[in-house]
């Protein structure tokens, strides 16, 4: 079916025709939305509009503008899409063409790469560009220039009465011809490159530039209010830098992150998302059902990471992933429910040598992170933190709290430690609030309170954690304090933690004393909705039973990472859509319309 058709169809009013079906008609577009929309239009109207052309000067007979208070009304958006549409139909360029598969077509970056030079212009190739209209000037009735955007580069046209290649124009066929275009619109224009007397590359149309994709609904200069970037994000990614940085250089920083594990030989592989248990980590799961399993409940991964240990034990020494998991957990500023992390497992290394890859990533991170910032995603800041000139600072972690605190731990792998601690706790710091924590949980409470805060001045890695606290780590006999502490360590930068890792527990019987007393743990805990596997993963105790060779396992937050890195406040900047909230806000906005 053709636009026009189509529009016949969809609005019939538009052509003073009645609908075919009123009672189908009603119930898609109800007679109260055309109410409300036009009330709402009347009252928009008074408010200063923002929309299309140069600060060089705006089109006067640009009717069908939105502002950023209006693109959040469904009705005032809804009667402005119409109008325009009806502006289009009256042109005869509500059109959706193909494109055209003749030779000259050229992306807008390729286009200004090869004619960077000054010496290549005037060019005498006939060139094609797509791309979106950002701004538009019109310079009398025989002059119109154009910005429009394709590839993250923008580009000038100019379309000149008299340089127009046959059949002509005459004035006002051109300014009929160029009235419908406005900001937003993507359009395909052909010419050669040329330079303005400033030295500005610039497309000299030969051709009225044809309209692809007409903008219905227009596209404002400006959108900073909160709500309406979340429920619009794609406006946002269009009129903002900022914002469509932050997605690019995430892409940059999983790429830089991918070529580092490629160069030291490592596999990249995909483990399975939904399985019939959660391991890897203490988290709530998501659960749900399968049509093929329908009587088995499913649980959506936490971390990848038994999975990567059995390919390890398979016999692939190297090896990492990137890829989602899911925590049925809060939201905050630095934690969505589904997030995405990188995983690698080396057979052979031990904490050292995991804390040397760590430092070798991040610096190397850094120095592809402050050239892409500089060269092509200049709205970013660089990163605010330096990396040592020498060895990152270490703290272990049971020394420096009682250093701190002024007391020595109890034994910590005794069933009594947690009231044993508590009772240390109230005595000599009794205005800490600690009531109903596990005792993994106060201990993470208390590195948060005395030891991360030492990483705002410079990147920290913590080292040591008690062997309770990570139950997948091998553990040993620290010889300053006698308790049984992790072969672990975790880096801290800014107060945030970037990364975790550990020599992995190989030992199946030790392994399985560990999830027995995770387990133990959590059926004796205050706190009803603890985290933890409910039974031993027996498939991975006898997965062990072939053997692990000693490996050195590390996982990372590569939502986090981008925050550091791009100067993202907010988990939900760094991702396309935000956060889970956002996400379900733009489902339930598009509902409500």
């Amino acid at each position: 079916m053709e636009s026009a058709q189509c529009l016949r169809f969809l609005r019939p009013y538009l052509f003073g025709l009645p609908p075919a079906n009123k009672a189908a008609y009603t119930r898609l577009f109800s007679a109260s939305r055309i109410i409300v929309a036009s009330e709402s239009l009347q009252c928009a109207g008074q408010q200063k509009r923002a929309f299309h052309l140069s600060r060089a000067g705006r089109d006067k007979s640009a009717k069908y503008s939105i502002s950023e208070d209006e693109l959040a009304t469904t009705a005032a958006r809804a009667v402005t899409v119409e109008g325009r549409a009806q502006k289009l139909l009256e042109y005869d360029v509500l059109r959706f063409p193909r494109l055209d598969p003749g030779t000259g077509r050229m992306t807008i970056p390729a286009f200004r790469q090869k004619f960077d030079d000054e010496s290549s212009t005037p060019g005498s190739d006939v060139v094609t560009l797509e791309g979106r209209i950002m701004s538009i000037r019109r310079a009398g009735s025989k002059l119109v220039f154009l910005h429009i955007v394709g590839g993250y580069q923008q580009v000038q046209i100019m379309v000149n009465l008299g340089s127009l290649a046959p059949p002509s124009l005459d004035p006002e066929g051109f300014k009929r011809a160029l009235h419908p275009l406005r900001r937003g619109d993507i359009i395909s224009v052909t010419g050669t490159a040329i330079r303005t007397t400033a030295g500005e590359l610039t497309l000299g149309a030969l051709k009225v530039p044809t309209i692809l994709s007409p903008a219905l609904a227009p596209l404002p200069e400006v959108l900073t209010n909160e709500g309406t970037r979340i429920l619009n994000r794609h406006v946002d990614l269009l009129v903002n830098r900022r914002t469509s940085d932050i997605i690019r250089l995430r892409s940059h920083i999983i790429k830089s992150m991918r070529d580092f594990f490629h160069d030291q030989d490592f596999l990249e592989v995909q483990t399975p998302i939904l399985a019939d248990s959660a391991g890897g980590a203490i988290a709530r799961p998501f659960l749900t059902t399968a049509t093929a399993f329908s009587e088995k409940q499913l649980s959506m991964r936490i971390a990848p990471e038994l999975w990567l240990k059995r390919l390890v034990i398979g016999g692939n020494d190297r090896i990492f992933e990137i890829g989602p998991s899911f925590r049925n957990e809060g939201l905050d500023t630095t934690h969505n429910p589904e997030f995405t992390t990188c995983e690698f497992y080396s057979a052979y290394s031990n904490l050292a040598e995991l804390i040397q890859t760590t430092e070798a990533l991040l610096t190397r991170l850094l120095q592809d992170v402050n050239h892409v910032i500089a060269t092509r995603l200049t709205s970013l800041e660089k990163p605010q933190f330096s990396i040592p000139d020498d060895r990152w600072k270490q703290v272990e972690f049971i020394p420096a709290l009682e250093s701190i605190l002024g007391f020595h731990f109890p034994d910590l792998s005794e069933p009594d430690a947690l009231e044993k601690l508590l009772g240390l706790l109230t005595k000599h710091r009794p205005s800490m609030a600690i009531e109903g924590m596990t005792l993994n949980k106060l201990l993470d409470h208390l590195a948060l309170t005395y030891l991360e805060s030492a990483s705002l001045d410079q990147p920290l890695f913590i080292i040591h954690q008690p062997a309770c606290m990570a139950p997948l780590s091998k553990s040993f006999t620290c010889p300053k304090t006698g308790q049984l502490v992790s072969a672990r360590a975790e880096l801290f930068i800014g107060g945030r933690e970037m990364a975790n890792m550990y020599e992995e527990e190989n030992d199946p019987f030790e392994q399985r004393r560990k999830f027995e007393l995770q387990i133990q743990s959590k059926g004796s805990s205050a706190a009803a909705d603890e985290e933890g596997p409910a039974e031993v993963d027996e498939s991975y105790v006898q997965a062990l039973e072939h053997g692990l060779p000693p490996t050195g396992g590390w996982g990372c937050g590569i939502d986090r990472l981008v925050m550091l890195l791009s100067g993202a406040s907010r988990i939900g900047d760094t991702l396309p859509f935000g956060n889970l909230k956002n996400v379900v806000s733009l489902s339930q906005a598009a509902k409500d319309s």
